[in-house]
Order: structure tokens, then sequence, then C-alpha cells
């Protein structure tokens, strides 16, 4: 797998992912738009510069291992698995769609490169700190990585993992979370207050770092950093945009579960778009999508 290291073609990268996210939700007619736009920068960092995996050695026993807890999130982590070789970019397409193996949440059984299937927000956190502590006890120096969602705090399982973590001291442990502050109920500290959460995860023993969720210099190097620290856990709290690239979308809790409306996109402007006919076609469905210029 081809790794990139021009901020440029991270950037271009991110974009072009942030474009499978709407095409796939538009054609599945469903699917979560919010979190999946928001995360293509750090998806994008993880596979593309981060994570020591390869798309031809899917079981190498000292493979990075990557968890996503808020499984909702999919379409981005199937665009960017697609793109790093995992499975054809032609079956984005297939999202949510009736014998499709992409299903509206990741699937270990069925998606290559999904090291566990998520649903009920709040598991897969502890799923990666049992993979971490398994790395210490079988002296393997691979990474374990977990991407949280800020709302997903609210499940007493998630404070059972960081409680576990910060316990055994696992430094080979890196949480990634997604603080958008939206959920589905409306706006993370109006449905269940969340800050201080820098000072609750230090207390449980926790190194914390803030970053731009959105910039990707920022988000590789708090990830090199979190490799560095070894005596103990490490989350990133990566501050993003909900809906980032679209402005219809941007800030608004409503765009958590909901896919682009077809009413949205044909009012929507037609600006047309320089390029690939795939690209013309995408800006002329929602007109709306910036930062597109590839």
């Amino acid at each position: 797998m081809q790794k990139l290291h021009s901020k440029a073609d991270l950037e271009r990268m991110a974009n072009r992912l942030r474009q499978d996210v709407i095409k796939m939700l538009m054609a599945a007619g469903s699917g979560h738009s919010a979190g999946p736009l928001d995360l293509a920068d750090i998806a994008t960092a993880l596979y593309f510069n981060v994570l020591n995996v390869d798309p031809k050695k899917k079981d190498d026993p000292d493979r990075d291992r990557l968890y996503i807890s808020c499984g909702h999130t999919a379409p981005i982590w199937y665009a960017v698995l697609a793109h790093a070789g995992f499975f054809p970019v032609e079956e984005l397409k297939s999202l949510r769609k009736l014998g499709s193996r992409l299903q509206g949440h990741v699937d270990r059984l069925t998606v290559p490169g999904v090291e566990a299937s998520a649903a009920s927000l709040g598991q897969g956190f502890g799923i990666a700190c049992g993979a971490a502590y398994a790395a210490r006890l079988d002296k393997r120096l691979y990474q374990t990585y977990c991407i949280l969602s800020d709302g997903e705090h609210d499940e007493g399982s998630i404070w059972e993992s960081v409680m576990f973590a910060g316990h055994y001291r696992l430094g080979n442990l890196t949480a990634i979370m997604d603080r958008n502050n939206i959920q589905i109920d409306g706006n993370t500290e109006d449905v269940m207050t969340k800050e201080p959460i820098r000072e609750r995860y230090e207390a449980f023993g926790w190194h914390v770092l803030d970053v731009d969720g959105h910039n990707m210099e920022h988000i590789i190097d708090a990830c090199n950093e979190a490799k560095a620290i070894v005596e103990k856990p490490v989350l990133i709290i990566g501050h993003t945009i909900p809906g980032k690239g679209v402005d219809f979308m941007e800030f608004d809790y409503r765009w958590h579960g909901n896919p682009p409306e077809t009413m949205e996109t044909e009012r929507a402007p037609k600006k047309g778009l320089q390029g690939k006919e795939a690209l013309k076609q995408l800006r002329t469905l929602n007109g709306k999508i910036k930062n597109m210029d590839l």
C-alpha cells in the first residue's frame, strides 16, 4: 500500500473519500452523513501515513490494529479501505444494498480490513483494550488504535475501558475521539455533559492530546507522539466539524443519522466541475460540496 507524505496528496485523498461518501449515501438512500464526512482527514492520515497495514498481508500478526467503536461511521472506513486496496473501489456503490457486504455498520466477517464488527456504541473500545493487552502478553510490537465518537461517551462501557487501559498502563493503545460535538439527539453537551473530557481521561491515567481533526500535519504528528509515549495510553481528541465539506450539513446535528436528501441536492445551485465525468456528475448532484477542486 502506497504511503502518502505530501500534505497536498493527503488532502486530495481526503476530498476524494468525501466524494465517495456522498455518492455512497445518495445511492443507498440511507445512512449517516455527518460523522463519516468529518472523519475523512483522520481516516486518510491513518491509512495512508500512520498505520502499519498491508492489504496483501491482512492477517499479518504484527500489523497495527484499528478498531471502529462508532460503527455507524462505516461509509468513510469502507471508502478508505477500498482506496487502500483491501477491496475494489467499484464495490462502494453497493452500500446498504440487499446482498452487499458493505452493511450499515462495519462487519469483520464480510469486509476485508475490518478488525471487529460494531453496532451498539461503546463496545469497540473494550475490544481495542483487549487487543492492546494481548500484544503485551504475546510480546508483539504492533500499535492498537480505536476510533471513538464523543456521543458514545454516554455509555458506561466506555468508562470501564478507560479505567482498564489506565490501570494496566497500555502504552501501545491510542484512542482517537471524533469530537464533533453532536449526536443523534442533539448537541453533546445538551444530551449529557462530556466536558471536561481531557481532565476525566487524565484522572484515569491517560495522556491526552488535542488536535485540529482537519489538519493532516497535526493528526500525523499526534499519532507519532502517541507512539513515543510508552508508559500510558494516549487519547487524541480530534476537534472536527460535523458534515465537513458540505455547507448545509456542517454543525447541524440533524445530519448525524440522515443521508443527503434528493430534495436538497436538486435545489442546490449547479456550479459544475472540471475533470472526470464522475466528479462532474457529483457536483451536479449536490452543488454545495466545498473544497473538492481536485
